[in-house]
């Protein structure tokens, strides 16, 4: 049995498994390795900047991670792109296979659940987590270029000017609005 529960990495086969299930070994192959692709672009794209995105928890935060969330999130398009072509690989391959009805059954249930829903999921995911990373680090900017105009508190931030506390919530509106990339890109680590 090597369908994956929730959670689980796929496993590579054995030369003794390979040996049993003989020419099917290549179709597991192309679910494997597209797990195993998307595993790795996920690990070393989405998996530092939802780490730098979970570490802001105050307005000061903002100037002190905006640095390596930059460089982290960089990373955001690549990781669609490889995502991408990892699935337009896998399905290409998978179109010419060639299955008895029982086996194509059981192969395209688990494809669906390794290779088409994964990508269904973070594809969509990633360009609102671009943005609400953008809009992290330009909050950080903001901050940066107040200088020692602005103090933190804690949770709160004061301004001297009017003007500088609008131009502030407006990025935290910004922020606001894509916030909900953060927690489905949790969980989606989490899933993994």
């Amino acid at each position: 049995n090597t369908a994956m529960r929730s959670g689980e990495h796929l496993p590579a086969l054995s030369e003794d498994q390979k040996q049993r299930i003989g020419n099917y070994a290549s179709d597991y192959a192309i679910i494997y390795g597209f797990s195993q692709q998307v595993n790795r672009a996920v690990d070393s794209g989405l998996k530092p900047v939802v780490d730098e995105l979970s570490a802001i928890r105050t307005p000061q935060d903002y100037l002190t991670h905006r640095d390596s969330l930059r460089q982290a999130s960089g990373s955001l398009d690549v990781l669609a792109q490889q995502i991408q072509t990892a699935k337009t690989q896998a399905d290409s391959s998978k179109a010419g296979l060639k299955q008895p009805a029982d086996l194509k059954t059981v192969y395209d249930a688990l494809y669906s659940k390794v290779v088409t829903q994964p990508a269904d999921s973070l594809l969509p995911l990633l360009p609102a987590l671009q943005k609400l990373s953008q809009d992290a680090v330009q909050t950080g900017d903001f901050l940066q270029q107040q200088g020692s105009q602005v103090s933190f508190n804690g949770q709160t931030i004061q301004f001297p000017s009017q003007q500088q506390a609008t131009q502030y919530n407006t990025l935290m509106s910004n922020i606001s609005a894509n916030a909900h990339a953060l927690g489905q890109a949790q969980n989606t680590l989490q899933g993994q």
